[in-house]
């Protein structure tokens, strides 16, 4: 469930579930089941299906307990952990996700490096903190619905995080949606809050889901909406430094 006031402006967001994206799925796909990629590992496409690769870091934060881990796992297509561990230190995952572009048709393959580093480790060692946010493209601010604390302390978290940071896309996670019955935190301060810091807000499942192209679905919104907030932030960029130059991929980003 996303709360964004604008879904889909950039990004086609029903297209994986379309004939036309099942070569480019297939590509990240291995017997109806994700393919786990490495730093140095890419998806193989097929000629008959193009697209230029963008990458990006995106720095998962949060309180201990709210689930990033959780979160990073489901976005991979990773085994979720049945219990809670406190990350030791930096973990690093790569997720490919194709996305199509809804002015001109252009295939993108978005090439995120998810950064996860535990609460207690980023308090005991300073230099964890600056490495995270260093260079960092987007930021996934969580909170989970059955901890109130970390709803209440997302205002601190992303004055912390990503005004440091500099410029950067902020979007907000909240995890275990799932047991929204067994939380006293209200869509009307979800949107609330949306509309003070001009963020987008997903709810997330913590638990369940399908499996192969089935659980693509669960995981669309969230990857979908970020591809489109840091395709809108490299396009934004591009306007501020051309006029009317030729812009171009790398794969990297949009370079004008």
């Amino acid at each position: 469930m996303a709360l964004h006031p604008r879904p889909g402006s950039l990004v086609l967001s029903g297209w994986q579930r379309s004939p036309e994206s099942r070569d480019y799925f297939n590509s990240i796909m291995h017997r109806n089941r994700r393919k786990h990629f490495g730093l140095l590992e890419a998806p193989v496409l097929p000629l008959q299906a193009p697209a230029d690769t963008v990458s990006y870091k995106v720095f998962v934060s949060g309180k201990s307990g709210v689930g990033k881990s959780a979160l990073v796992a489901k976005l991979a297509g990773l085994e979720v952990p049945s219990m809670h561990y406190e990350t030791t230190g930096i973990q690093t995952t790569v997720v490919y996700w194709p996305v199509k572009l809804r002015d001109n048709g252009r295939v993108l393959l978005f090439r995120f490096q998810l950064w996860d580093c535990g609460e207690n480790a980023l308090r005991k060692f300073d230099h964890l903190l600056p490495a995270c946010r260093d260079q960092a493209d987007a930021v996934l601010h969580l909170f989970s619905f059955t901890d109130r604390s970390s709803f209440d302390d997302l205002s601190n978290q992303i004055t912390r995080i990503s005004e440091s940071a500099g410029s950067n896309v902020k979007l907000v996670v909240g995890t275990k949606f799932d047991q929204f019955m067994h939380t006293d935190v209200t869509e009307r301060e979800l949107r609330e809050f949306q509309q003070a810091w001009a963020v987008p807000v997903f709810c997330f499942q913590s638990a369940g889901g399908g499996v192969g192209r089935a659980g693509l679905a669960d995981i669309a919104p969230l990857l979908n909406g970020l591809a489109e907030q840091l395709w809108t932030q490299d396009l934004q960029a591009a306007r501020l430094h051309t006029d009317g130059l030729h812009c171009s991929f790398t794969d990297k980003k949009l370079h004008c």
